[in-house]
């Protein structure tokens, strides 16, 4: 089985400018997720798209091949992200030969832990006829009970409506954290063409803790603040 990492970083963010490259805890964003595909037995090259030079010589610094930047096409505020993942793959193959699994891991989800990752790759080992395995965590909100949505008249309505009156109550739901997605290549084929849901999919929980996706200033404090603590907790007392 060949699998390989996958690392998808545009460099034209809106709420965080120059976030894949600003250094978070001593080292570029986009090098934690590269550091930790790395580390992983299973995976057999670590690959970065991306539309940025300068991104792509960071990667490159880290230890990523960078087979040429993203397509225009590819790298626009409104383009998805399945179809640019599947043109890096089709890239490796390219070069590389056929590949049968691909771990796909956000940059901007820095807590993302070895043990994360392992548990998805093992995951999609135990249950292959799950086309894509991805993380989720509990955030607490939940569409039957606590999430709401404007009906016609603009008043708030539940979005899935519930006669519940605990969360206990309500069925329980998860929230996908984006951190980790373990693909199969026939699947990532089939969900860039009609959408991730079109696929089965298996999900691996994540801790709330490690679980933060960096989209702004804020949820930078919000990682900044949970990863130092989490430093200070592994120092010998």
């Amino acid at each position: 089985m060949r699998t390989i990492a996958t690392i998808c970083a545009r460099g034209g963010s809106k709420g965080l400018p120059g976030k894949n490259i600003r250094s978070f805890m001593g080292k570029p964003l986009i090098g934690h997720a590269i550091e930790l595909a790395m580390r992983c037995d299973q995976v057999q090259g670590v690959y970065v798209s991306t539309d940025a030079q300068e991104i792509a010589d960071v990667a490159t610094a880290y230890g990523a091949t960078v087979l040429g930047l993203r397509p225009a096409a590819l790298a626009t505020d409104a383009a998805p992200k399945l179809p640019a993942l599947l043109h890096l793959v089709a890239q490796v193959e390219a070069v590389v030969g056929p590949v049968v699994r691909v771990l796909d891991l956000q940059p901007t989800s820095p807590l993302t832990a070895l043990e994360d990752v392992l548990a998805c790759l093992a995951a999609s080992e135990t249950a292959p006829q799950a086309g894509l395995v991805t993380s989720v965590f509990d955030s607490g909100s939940n569409p039957y009970y606590t999430m709401v949505e404007a009906d016609a008249l603009g008043f708030a309505q539940l979005s899935k409506p519930s006669t519940a009156a605990r969360r206990q109550d309500a069925p329980e739901v998860r929230t996908l954290n984006g951190a980790v997605y373990v693909w199969q290549r026939n699947a990532l084929a089939t969900a860039a063409a009609q959408g991730l849901w079109s696929v089965p999919v298996r999900t691996v929980e994540m801790p709330k803790a490690r679980s933060v996706d960096i989209d702004d200033a804020l949820d930078w404090d919000m990682a900044l603040f949970l990863a130092e603590r989490a430093f200070r907790l592994q120092e010998p007392r």
